[in-house]
């Protein structure tokens, strides 16, 4: 699927999902070093957390933000 047809809950949360799947990839050996970048403060690491970090608090704004009485949050007509 194209971003068109996705939400941006969606976008967000594919974008968090191959943020983590980096992480895992470029975790500190036991050296302290990427084993892909073979550096010890890899840049893409440190990206994939901002991206993380940044989903993260798009998340909450957006959470925040919908009111209370949002059409999730009414109770159904009897």
């Amino acid at each position: 699927m194209t971003a068109p047809f996705l939400s941006l809950a969606q976008i967000r949360n594919r974008l968090a999902l191959t943020a983590r799947q980096i992480l895992r990839d470029h975790q500190p050996g036991t050296d302290g070093r990427c084993p892909i970048c073979r550096t010890s403060g890899c840049a893409v690491a440190t990206a994939a957390r901002n991206v993380i970090d940044t989903a993260e608090e798009a998340q909450q704004r957006s959470t925040a933000a919908q009111p209370a009485g949002s059409r999730l949050n009414r109770p159904r007509p009897s």
